[in-house]
C-alpha cells in the first residue's frame, strides 16, 4: 500500500470556497489511482484554507504526471464555483511536487493539473503529457479567438460581454463591487449637484473647482493654481501623462516658418534660434498625425481638432518653455504663429488647442492603442499559444491579470460609440481613424524605451523623470527577464525549435501589427536575445508604460482648462480677438466637463485589489532558482522605489507614476 499526501489550498477571495464534493485522480508513469473523494471531518475547502488529505494506492504510481480534479454537487444546493489555488503532492518516496491551478472550477468540469516545474514543448517525452498538452492547446484555441474591431486596428478577443469571459480572467467580485461603487457614488454626487447632463456653459472658470466635494489630489490642486504658466505647460510634456511626443529639433520643418525675430525675446540674451538648435536646446511637438482626422458633428456643425506645431526652448534655468505655436499644418495669413508676447488669452487659447489635440492623441494612441489594445493582443496570443506549463506562460500571465475584462467592458462604457470618451472633439469615428493611422506608423523600437528616448534625442534633457525612472525600470525588468529566459533557453537553438514560442510571436505579428513588416516587430524568433528584448517590452508596456499614461489622468485633467478632450469653437485665425469669455465658450459645457472629470477619477483611483509590479501571489513556478530570481527582482524594485521616494521629497512637483510601488502588475483599469 502506498500513501500520497495532498495539501489542497482554496483561494482567499470572496466566495472561493465550496460545499460540493471534490474528487481527484492521480496519474503517474506507472499507473493511476482510483477516483477518490477528498473528505475530512468538518468543513472542507473553506476560503483561504489548506486541507491535508491522504490518498492510498495499492502500488506506487512512479513519477507523478497529472492530477485530475472533479467537482460534483452537494445535495441540491445551487452551483457555487470553487477557486482552487494549488495542490501540493508528497509521494511515498518523499518527493514534493507543486500542481498550480489558480482557477475557478464548476460542477461537472474536469480539470487536469500538471506539476509546477515549467516544461517546453520539446521537453515533454511521456505520451500522456504530450497528448494532454495537445488537448489543452486545441481547447484554448477554440475558446480564445480573434475578432476584428475595425479594419486597420489590432485584433481583439472575440467575447462580446463580460458574462462570456471565463471566471479566471474576470475581475474579482471585490474589485467589481469597488469599481461599481465608485461609479455610483461619483454619479450620485454629480446628480445631486445638478451637474450631470447639464448643457449650461460655465459662468466662470472658478466654478469648475466645485465639481466634487472631496475628490482632489495634491497634484490636481497644483494644476488649478499653475495651469496658465508656461514652464508648467512645458513640464507636462516631460513628466505629465503624455511624455512620448516631443523630440529634439535641429532643423525647423519647412511648414513652420518661425523666425529669429519672433522668438528672440524668449531666448538667452544674444543668442539665436539656430544657435540654440545647435546646442540641443530646441524641441518640437508636431501634431501632423491629427491632420485630416474626421471630427464629431455637434449641433449640426463639425467640431475642430488642430494638427498644430509647438516649439519649446530649454532656457538657462532648465525650464522647458513654449515659444511658438502654429495651430494648423500649412502656414497662411489665417494660420498665425502665436507667441508668448501675444495677449494672455490669445496665448492661452493656442496652448489649449495644442493640449486638446495632445489629449486626444494621449487617450486614443498612447493609452488605448499602445497599452490596452497591445496588451490584449499579448494576452490572447499567450492564452492561445502556450499551455499553462510553458515557462513563458508562467512568466507572463500575471502581467495580463484583468486585461481582457477591462478592455471588454471599456469598449462599451468608455470607448464605444456611446461611451464617455466618444464625446471628444474627434468623436468615435475620429478616434478609430487616428488609431488606424497610428498603428500603420507604429514601430517596435518606439515601444522599447531606451530606443524611444534615443530616437527622440532626449538622452540629456534635464528634469525628465519619466525617462530617468522608466529606463531604470526597463533595466530591472530586462535583468529579470534575462535570468528567467536564460534559465529555460540556454542556446539559440532552443528558441528556434520551440514551436509554441514561435506560434506566439507569429500571432502577435499577425493580429497585433497586422503583419506590417515595416513596423520592425519580429514575426519569429531566432535568438535568446530577441526573446529577452521582446518579453521585456511586453512586461514594460503592461506595467510601467500603462502606469505612466494612466495614473495621472485626474491629477492633470480634472482641471479642464489645463487640457480638454473637447473644445467647442474653431481655433483662432487672427490675433487680438480673444478674451476670457472666448476661453469659457471653448470649454465643454457643464455636463460634458463632469463626465470627463468622473472618467479621469475612475481610471486614476486606487483599488484595494491591485497587485503591484513584481508581486506574484500565485505560486506558478516550482523551481528554487526561479523563486530566487523573483525575490531578487522584488529587491531591485524596492531599492528603486526608495530612491524615487527620496528624490521626490526634494521636488516641487513629485513624479510618482513610475515608482514601482505605484505601478500595477498588469493593465487592470
Amino acid at each position: 500500500m502506498a500513501e500520497y499526501k495532498l495539501e489542497v489550498t482554496t483561494g482567499d477571495m470572496k466566495h472561493a470556497g465550496t460545499f460540493d464534493h471534490i474528487y481527484v485522480t492521480l496519474f503517474g508513469t506507472e499507473g493511476q489511482s482510483e477516483r477518490t473523494e477528498l473528505d475530512n471531518r468538518g468543513i472542507d475547502f473553506s476560503t483561504g484554507k489548506t486541507g491535508t488529505y491522504t490518498l492510498k494506492t495499492s502500488l506506487t504510481l512512479g513519477k507523478l504526471l497529472l492530477i485530475k480534479v472533479e467537482k460534483d454537487p452537494f445535495l441540491l444546493l445551487p452551483e457555487n464555483e470553487w477557486f482552487c489555488s494549488k495542490i501540493e503532492a508528497t509521494t511515498p518516496e518523499g518527493d514534493v511536487r507543486l500542481f498550480p491551478c489558480y482557477r475557478w472550477i464548476s460542477r461537472g468540469e474536469l480539470v487536469e493539473l500538471r506539476g509546477g516545474r515549467a516544461v517546453k514543448v520539446f521537453d515533454d517525452d511521456h505520451p500522456l503529457l504530450i497528448e494532454h498538452r495537445k488537448k489543452e492547446l486545441t481547447l484554448k484555441k477554440s475558446f480564445y479567438q480573434w475578432k476584428i474591431l475595425a479594419e486597420g486596428l489590432s485584433h481583439i478577443n472575440h467575447f462580446n460581454s463580460l458574462s462570456e469571459l471565463p471566471a479566471e480572467v474576470r475581475f474579482s467580485e471585490s474589485k467589481s463591487t469597488e469599481v461599481t461603487n465608485t461609479e455610483r457614488i461619483t454619479g450620485l454626487e454629480l446628480k445631486i449637484k445638478g451637474l450631470l447632463g447639464s448643457s449650461e456653459k460655465w459662468e466662470s472658470i472658478d466654478d469648475i473647482k466645485r465639481i466634487f466635494w472631496c475628490k482632489k489630489t495634491p497634484m490636481s490642486e497644483y494644476v488649478v493654481e499653475h495651469w496658465k504658466e508656461d514652464d508648467f505647460f512645458g513640464s507636462q510634456f516631460l513628466n505629465g501623462i503624455n511624455p512620448n511626443v516631443i523630440k529634439s529639433c535641429s532643423e525647423l520643418p519647412t511648414n513652420f516658418p518661425v523666425t529669429d525675430e519672433m522668438v528672440k525675446p524668449f531666448l538667452e540674451k544674444g543668442s539665436s534660434l539656430q544657435k540654440e538648435m545647435q546646442k540641443g536646446k530646441i524641441f518640437l511637438y508636431d501634431q501632423k498625425i491629427m491632420d485630416g482626422i474626421p471630427t464629431r458633428v455637434y449641433n449640426g456643425e463639425p467640431l475642430h481638432v488642430t494638427a498644430g506645431l509647438c516649439l519649446f526652448y530649454l532656457n538657462p534655468e532648465n525650464k522647458l518653455m513654449p515659444i511658438a505655436i502654429q495651430l494648423r499644418q500649412q502656414p497662411s495669413e489665417q494660420n498665425p504663429i502665436f507667441l508668448p508676447s501675444d495677449s494672455e488669452t490669445d496665448w492661452l487659447l493656442a496652448k489649449m488647442f495644442i493640449k486638446n489635440a495632445d489629449m486626444i492623441d494621449h487617450e486614443a494612441v498612447q493609452h488605448l492603442m499602445k497599452t490596452h489594445f497591445l496588451a490584449e493582443v499579448y494576452t490572447v496570443a499567450t492564452l492561445r499559444s502556450f499551455p499553462v506549463i510553458h515557462p513563458i506562460y508562467k512568466l507572463l500571465f500575471p502581467h495580463f491579470r484583468y486585461t481582457l475584462h477591462i478592455n471588454t467592458a471599456g469598449r462599451t462604457s468608455l470607448f464605444g460609440p456611446e461611451g464617455a470618451l466618444s464625446i471628444n472633439s474627434a468623436g468615435y469615428d475620429g478616434l478609430i481613424e487616428l488609431m488606424r493611422k497610428a498603428l500603420s506608423e507604429l514601430t517596435y523600437s518606439s515601444l522599447c524605451l531606451p530606443e524611444n528616448i534615443s530616437a527622440r534625442g532626449l538622452e540629456s534633457i534635464p528634469n525628465f523623470y519619466y525617462r530617468d525612472d522608466g529606463l531604470k525600470l526597463w533595466d530591472i525588468i530586462n535583468s529579470f527577464v534575462k535570468a528567467v529566459v536564460g534559465h529555460y533557453y540556454p542556446s539559440d537553438s532552443e528558441v528556434q525549435k520551440d514551436t509554441e514560442l514561435q506560434d506566439w510571436i507569429s500571432e502577435i505579428f499577425t493580429h497585433g501589427v497586422l503583419g506590417n513588416k515595416a513596423s520592425g516587430f519580429p514575426a519569429h524568433f531566432n535568438t535568446v536575445e530577441e526573446v529577452i528584448k521582446f518579453i521585456t517590452m511586453v512586461i514594460f508596456t503592461a506595467t510601467a508604460q500603462h502606469a505612466a499614461v494612466n495614473n495621472g489622468q485626474f491629477d492633470y485633467h480634472f482641471w479642464t482648462p489645463n487640457g480638454s478632450l473637447l473644445l467647442h469653437k474653431p481655433p483662432p485665425t487672427t490675433k487680438g480677438q480673444s478674451s476670457m469669455e472666448t476661453i469659457l465658450e471653448n470649454l465643454p459645457d457643464v455636463g460634458e466637463t463632469v463626465i470627463f472629470a468622473a472618467m479621469a477619477w475612475l481610471l486614476s483611483d486606487k483599488y484595494a485589489d491591485e497587485v503591484p509590479l513584481g508581486a506574484y501571489p500565485e505560486e506558478r513556478f516550482d523551481e528554487p532558482a526561479l523563486k530566487r530570481m523573483i525575490k531578487e527582482f522584488q529587491a531591485e524594485l524596492s531599492y528603486l522605489s526608495e530612491a524615487i521616494t527620496a528624490r521626490n521629497s526634494e521636488l516641487e512637483i513629485p513624479y510618482t507614476y513610475l515608482n514601482p510601488n505605484q505601478v500595477e502588475n498588469s493593465v487592470a483599469i
